[in-house]
């Protein structure tokens, strides 16, 4: 129960996590659960709690945690007062949206667009099943960060390779929804792209837009919002409208007295907004002061644009307004029109240069007159002026030459707050999101000034920053690349290049990431850094081959090899190049041979000889990591050498590495993929519990929380040859769920998650679902390993649990001296022992020769040589090594494999494995032996 409204247990943790501003991705991968059903959950919340937005959804859940009871919040867009009136507009408009999947009510500031199109929307709601989304666009300031804005909405993150929009984009195409585009004029080119791009890939949703002028796209539908009716006789909407607030501001006007109100609101020719300034004013000037104002020359503008016959009704009413003022409030309502979000009384005391006790009664005053908007929370008070009369301060500032100071102490204090805003606490995204929207507008501005250049790139790169632990990556790239075009230093302008470059690693953007690499080594060799320059064109290089599957067109072996040619000429005697030189170097040569079948053969003690030179430079550095990207190649040397133990030893010593450090894009990119590695190798070495704690902690990494499938894939590999059914299971939703939602990339390194996932629902007796995940591994890609590797391991399972062991057997025809392991690497000596249980379960007439091959190659590892004695139990007879082979798969973390050897054990045995497979939501297995050769 939330203040009165009933809401179900899971709807109660979902608004708990909204409240902590994780987006819809972070909620699903915390709670186990699909985006698509967060989404229904938090759709279903906005409407219980009356909620406009996920903002009103986020301050509602804090302060039912602590606060107690609160007043539940407005309905869209959270209006403070009654609608009133537009019974024909309401109907007219609602028809146009059901017809039409694109509207845009159009008329001037203060015409009552935003209340008549959120009504509208909230009388249709019941048409779309999945939701209506509202989405201001007022803070936006950039027309790029479009998507940005309705991402945020929406409770979306970056999907990997692609930006907001595309993750949008992606979250809606087969949804019937109505997204509200609310303010869109001054964003008009922003907006037009961003709606060809979202109905065109969207069919079923349905767009309805607020702008005093019309988008001017084909598929427009637009629909004049008129003024409220001026009916004769005092009996229309207008009057309706000052009668009602001005009684709501304690002033009821005599019904004797409807026609002077009628006269007043024809005065105003009927704008909403002008009307209740002027019902405001009743309780202190009453209807003949009010009438005697209007006269005042400031009611009409002159010259230029703002004799527009649009603006002219709201610019009277303002300037009235605004000449009533005192003139201290004035000054501070042309002051706090720089904000572009909602601010308190400190902030705004800050950037005018007030004592706070002066400015919050001035904003007091201004809330009262309807000027500012006003929302309290815990131990907090905002306010904010609304778009048209933010838009009418920022003119008087420019009027009365203000606008250059006010803008530069705003500038200031975004750079003190983004200074100030220490990444920690749980508070810490609730406080970033509040001035997120001003720090954007204020680099906006600062940026096209050359004089406040120095500011503005010192802002870009904090935005960066934050943005990057904010997990807003795609802007996070975008404002280093900004911070770089600021940098008056080359040097700086490298130092951003090269963060974005690592931004762009963490995205997966391989292309992305070889650019920015590239460009760094321009600004360096500007600097006349030679050593910097020669490290950044390695590091290119290195890119091109260690995230080759990254790229769309990924460069050519030659142009790498000429990157390394130039890096190693520039490198001279710096440590730090040298190391990025060496680690090109062993990556160019570990690349040209992953052209052919397999590596030469004095090719492996080369490779891995460079490898080890290159870990050496690298560690003589100090740089932790450096030191790890050599290691990386290392891991890859060792497991082309068949050496699986001293593959994971290394990959091991990576994690101690980077665990330490702290959060920064390059940091995060090579623990991410360490991480990966890690888990991988551990499998290869047959640590099932060290490769499961590596792929929990890649997949729980806050900064994979919007991809669930690259954060899951290895975690869903590791479970499946364990047969952990459970972890699987939860885990193959969030994969799935995520996977479709970037597209369903054909990325062929998410297909031992797929094979592994469509083997336990084979080991369950699953069909159907077996069939589906098939489905997933074919549109995923092959690769030789899903001949000789994964795809045989997992084959082989399945085969053997069901009895079949001739066909796994001819599954894994090829013995070990027949397929490289270099192809097979972490699955090497799972095929090989496999194969030598297939070949005992299936009666070959070799199958001692295969056993006695197979225990030299998995020699060390735990559950590889069970696996493997366990085939030489059954091939003689011996039950009680048998059994031991239970226990020492249980030792090694693989419940599944110990069930299944007390089955194969037989009598009482194979009851107590039935039972324990059953357990584990598995199919029973049958009893078989080997025949005896």
């Amino acid at each position: 129960m939330v203040t009165g409204v009933q809401v179900s247990p899971r709807e109660a943790e979902v608004l708990e996590l909204v409240g902590a501003h994780l987006s819809n991705a972070e909620i699903a991968a915390r709670l186990v659960i699909s985006v698509r059903t967060v989404e229904s959950h938090v759709s279903s919340l906005l409407r219980k709690l009356e909620a406009p937005d996920r903002r009103a959804l986020a301050r509602r859940a804090r302060t039912a945690a602590g606060a107690g009871p609160a007043r539940p919040a407005p309905v869209l867009p959270s209006p403070l007062t009654s609608f009133v009136g537009r019974v024909r507009e309401r109907a007219e408009l609602a028809e146009l949206v059901k017809a039409h999947r694109q509207v845009t009510a159009v008329g001037p500031g203060g015409v009552g667009k935003t209340r008549l199109a959120s009504t509208v929307a909230a009388e249709v709601s019941g048409e779309y099943a999945d939701g209506v989304w509202f989405v201001d666009l007022v803070p936006v300031t950039d027309p790029g960060l479009i998507a940005t804005a309705v991402a945020g909405a929406l409770g979306l993150g970056e999907q990997p390779g692609r930006d907001l929009a595309g993750s949008v984009l992606a979250a809606l195409a087969d949804r019937h929804a109505l997204v509200v585009l609310d303010n869109c004029e001054h964003v008009l080119d922003g907006v037009a792209l961003f709606l060809e791009r979202l109905l065109a890939s969207c069919p079923r949703v349905t767009v309805l837009a607020t702008s005093r002028a019309r988008l001017m796209v084909p598929f427009e539908r637009v629909y004049p919002v008129p003024p409220l009716s001026l009916a004769a006789g005092g009996d229309s909407d207008a009057v309706a409208l000052f009668v009602e607030r001005a009684t709501a501001a304690g002033s009821p006007p005599d019904p004797a007295l409807r026609g002077q109100v009628a006269a007043i609101c024809a005065r105003l020719d009927g704008m909403a907004l002008a009307i209740e300034l002027a019902a405001a004013r009743c309780p202190t000037l009453g209807l003949d002061g009010i009438t005697a104002a209007l006269s005042h020359p400031l009611r009409m503008l002159t010259g230029g644009s703002r004799a527009d016959e649009r603006h002219r009704s709201v610019r009277a009413a303002l300037d009235w307004s605004h000449a009533l003022l005192e003139p201290a409030d004035r000054e501070l309502l042309r002051r706090v029109s720089v904000f572009a979000a909602p601010f308190t009384a400190a902030a705004a005391a800050e950037v005018t240069g007030a004592e706070e006790w002066l400015v919050a009664d001035g904003l007091a005053r201004l809330a009262g007159q309807s000027l500012l908007t006003v929302t309290a929370g815990l131990g907090r008070t905002e306010y904010r002026a609304p778009e048209t009369i933010r838009q009418y301060g920022t003119e008087r500032l420019s009027e009365a030459g203000e606008l250059a100071d006010a803008r530069s102490r705003h500038l200031r204090w975004c750079l003190a707050g983004a200074a100030a805003l220490a990444v920690d606490g749980q508070d810490w995204r609730a406080r970033f999101d509040l001035v997120a929207d001003d720090l954007r507008a204020a680099l906006a501005w600062a940026a096209d000034r050359p004089e406040l250049r120095a500011d503005a790139f010192e802002l870009a790169r904090r935005l960066a920053e934050l943005t990057f632990t904010r997990h807003l990556t795609g802007e996070s790239q975008r404002r280093y690349e900004q911070a770089a075009a600021l940098a008056t230093d080359p040097a700086a302008a490298a130092s951003m290049l090269r963060q974005a470059a690592a931004v762009a690693g963490c995205r997966t953007v391989g292309d992305d990431m070889y650019r920015l690499r590239r460009a760094a080594a321009d600004a360096a060799r500007t600097a006349g850094d030679a050593a910097g320059a020669a490290a950044d064109l390695a590091a290119a290089a290195t890119i091109a081959f260690r995230f080759s599957t990254t790229f769309v067109r990924r460069p050519s072996q030659e142009e790498t090899l000429r990157l390394v040619a130039e890096a190693r000429e520039r490198a001279g005697d710096d440590p730090a190049a040298r190391a990025a030189v060496a680690l090109a170097e062993a990556g160019v040569l570990t690349d040209a041979f992953g052209a052919v079948q397999g590596p030469p053969g004095n090719a492996v003690p080369e490779t891995r000889e460079r490898a080890e030179r290159a870990v050496e430079l690298a560690r003589r550095t100090g740089d932790p990591l450096a030191e790890s990207a050599a290691l990386d190649a290392l891991t890859g040397a060792q497991s082309w050498a068949g050496d699986p133990f001293a593959a994971a030893a290394t990959a091991r010593r990576r994690i101690t590495l980077l665990s330490s450090l702290p959060v920064s894009p390059a940091g995060t990119h090579e623990l991410i993929d360490a991480l990966g590695i890690a888990a991988e190798a551990g499998l290869g070495a047959g640590d099932v519990p060290g490769a499961r704690r590596w792929a929990r902690r890649l997949a729980g990494h806050p900064s994979l929380a919007e991809v669930g499938h690259r954060a899951t894939c290895r975690l869903l590999m590791v479970a499946a040859l364990a047969g952990d059914v459970e972890e699987v299971l939860t885990g193959s939703v969030r994969f799935l769920d995520s996977w479709q939602r970037a597209g369903s990339p054909a990325r062929s390194i998410l297909a031992p998650a797929a094979a592994g996932v469509a083997m336990i629902h084979g080991l369950r007796d699953d069909d159907a679902a077996r069939r589906a995940w098939q489905e997933v591994l074919g549109r995923l890609g092959s690769s030789p390993e899903h001949a000789y590797g994964y795809g045989a391991v997992f084959d082989a399972m399945l085969l053997l649990h069901r009895g079949q062991a001739a066909e796994a057997l001819e599954r894994m025809a090829p013995g070990p001296r027949q397929v490289w392991k270099w192809i097979t690497w972490i699955w090497h000596h799972w095929y090989v022992a496999l194969r030598s249980e297939a070949a005992v379960l299936a009666g070959g007439r070799d199958a001692r020769a295969v056993v006695a091959e197979a225990r030299a190659v998995v020699a060390g590892n735990p559950v590889a040589a069970a696996v493997v004695d366990r085939a030489a139990a059954l091939l003689d007879g011996d039950q009680e090594a048998l059994l031991a082979t239970a226990s020492a798969f249980g030792a090694a973390g693989c419940r599944y494999q110990a069930a299944r050897t007390l089955v194969l054990a037989g009598g009482g045995h194979a009851e107590r494995g039935a039972a324990a497979l059953a357990a584990l939501g598995l199919a029973p297995a049958p009893e078989a032996l080997p025949r005896r050769p």
